[in-house]
């Protein structure tokens, strides 16, 4: 890593702990800003004592704060987010002013002191488009404004247009980073992630819930190939003001992933459908198939992600199954 003192904003998040886990075994110093509303201490908590970690425990919006510390590192991560679903549906304007104002307030401090900066951003961003794969120059399809999915998409497409901006006014170096299903130890069910509440359920023997017909097909990458893509990416000036896509090209529907969880763990649960009206809102969007191009990663950083499906699926297991020992 070129970058020997970094901030990383959501560093006590499920991207961010382990961002900030490989960063601190480079030899890299490192400061986290994250208030904990989605992230969590226990994530970092094994990392607490390292001589090289500083803990801010504040919202990204404190400027004060961000004026400080951002002329104090060579790079800035910018994690933090409003994540997943359940809470985009549940809590719609904290969802759209943590994106916005959080994002504006990083890129403002990172420009006053010319700090280079990579924002991570979402598939969601693609919309409702169905040019399969996404490709980052494609027109994005978004979802009417009356249904509440669509809010967060749309708060980090602005990140992204903001972020452009600030590239395009006076050539900040910007990195932007759209994310297909990031998974892994220490992700959480509790905002609608599907692995982890699958994983939960299964070692458990509950009925694993499947929302809608199950037929909606994704991608899921390990968190450890995103990782080194995050690390790579902001040391390649050529991807400077552009954005990347990183995640697996590998397809399953939600369906087969239930299967396939319930297989790998061993488990005696049954399938249980619930429609999108009971588990979201009425009239609930979603995108049937989401598949990154990663040809803008490997060309930047050669960067392809080495993990399968199963493999994650075996580590988010042996994670859960761990922390249940341990309550034990």
């Amino acid at each position: 890593m070129t970058y020997k003192s970094i901030l990383i904003t959501g560093g006590a998040g499920f991207v961010g702990s382990h961002l900030t886990e490989n960063l601190l075994a480079e030899g890299c110093q490192v400061t986290i800003v994250d208030d904990l509303s989605t992230g969590n201490w226990s994530n970092i908590e094994h990392l607490d004592k390292h001589p090289n970690l500083r803990v801010l425990i504040a919202p990204v919006e404190d400027r004060a704060l961000l004026e400080q510390e951002v002329p104090r590192h060579d790079l800035v991560y910018h994690l933090a987010s409003a994540v997943g679903v359940k809470l985009i549906i549940e809590q719609p304007v904290k969802t759209v002013e943590t994106i916005f104002r959080g994002t504006d307030i990083v890129l403002n401090a990172c420009s006053r002191y010319r700090r280079p900066v990579l924002i991570t951003s979402t598939s969601e961003v693609y919309g409702k488009s169905t040019n399969l794969p996404f490709r980052e120059e494609d027109d994005v399809v978004m979802g009417p404004t009356e249904k509440r999915r669509w809010a967060y998409a749309c708060a980090k497409a602005l990140d992204e247009f903001l972020a452009l901006a600030h590239f395009a006014e006076s050539r900040l170096p910007v990195f932007i980073v759209r994310l297909f299903n990031t998974v892994g130890p220490r992700q959480t069910g509790q905002y609608g992630m599907v692995l982890p509440t699958f994983v939960s359920q299964a070692l458990s023997n509950r009925p694993v819930t499947v929302y809608g017909d199950g037929k909606q097909q994704r991608c899921f990458c390990s968190v450890f190939d995103i990782v080194e893509g995050l690390k790579k990416l902001p040391q390649n000036p050529e991807a400077m003001g552009h954005v990347v896509n990183l995640g697996s090209q590998e397809e399953i529907s939600i369906e087969g992933l239930a299967q396939r969880v319930i297989e790998l763990t061993g488990s005696e649960s049954k399938i249980e459908y619930i429609p999108y009206e009971k588990a979201y809102a009425k009239g609930f969007d979603d995108m049937q198939r989401r598949v990154p191009d990663t040809s803008r990663a490997k060309q930047f950083i050669d960067w392809n992600p080495k993990y399968s499906l199963d493999d994650i699926i075996r580590q988010v297991t042996d994670y859960y199954q761990t922390r249940q020992q341990d309550a034990s």
